[in-house]
């Protein structure tokens, strides 16, 4: 999109669109390449604040989670320097990390228009959480054992719906957009209608023909058939 976005700039100006820019095509063209000069769609920019949302927000359950069970500084011991896939809750920590780096990393950095990344999350953190909470024992440490599996399950599926109903139609719709405003421009004439001259704008000089006695005699029928008779 950075090459679009520089690629534009010399198409228009090699058009000459600087001389045109008070006609109404130009001006829209021109607010509209403005808006792509971001390089990054707003609907994007919310995508990449939801994957955040989704670190943070997993990231705050986890240390409530500490905190509740015993303290922040002894459960992180027990959960990180001596891990337990049966018992710990580090592990869905760092799943939403991967989801955070992975979607960040594609669609913010790379600005990928597929949706092959986030469907490779979506499907790692499922397979994970699946199989986790069948083998582990996460549901018999309380509510934060049912809360941290779904919650994560649950941003996860959002995420895929985010892009693949939200961000890439409404970019697609954009991009189709955008294309038809370069194919009017490349169809609209360089140069504007020139300013029009005096000559167009002329009255006609007044009509001597009749006089005033020939208008007498145009509303005076009966003099005009004494004349002929004479």
């Amino acid at each position: 999109m950075d090459s679009r976005c520089s690629s534009v700039d010399s198409r228009l100006t090699g058009r000459g669109l600087g001389s045109v820019s008070s006609t109404p095509l130009s001006a829209r063209v021109e607010s509209y390449e403005a808006g792509e000069k971001k390089c990054i769609s707003d609907v994007r920019r919310t995508f990449c604040l939801f994957v955040t949302f989704d670190l943070l927000f997993i990231t705050l359950l986890w240390i409530i989670e500490l905190n509740v069970s015993g303290g922040v500084q002894a459960q992180l011991e027990k959960e990180v320097l001596h891990y337990d896939y049966h018992a710990s809750f580090f592990d869905i920590f760092l799943l939403a990390v991967f989801r955070f780096a992975a979607l960040i990393l594609a669609y913010a950095i790379c600005k990928l228009r597929h949706w092959w990344a986030v469907a490779i999350t979506t499907a790692v953190s499922c397979a994970f959480l699946i199989v986790k909470v069948i083998l582990s024992q996460l549901l018999l440490q309380g509510a934060f054992g049912y809360l941290l599996p779904i919650v994560s399950f649950i941003l996860a599926w959002i995420e895929t719906w985010l892009l693949d109903f939200k961000v890439l139609p409404q970019e697609n719709e954009d991009e189709s957009r955008y294309q038809s405003f370069l194919d009017a421009v490349e169809r609209a004439p360089l140069m504007g209608p020139g300013p029009l001259s005096d000559g167009q704008f002329y009255s006609p000089p007044e009509s001597l023909a009749d006089s005033d006695e020939d208008l007498e005699d145009k509303h005076d029928p009966e003099k005009c058939l004494i004349q002929k008779v004479s």
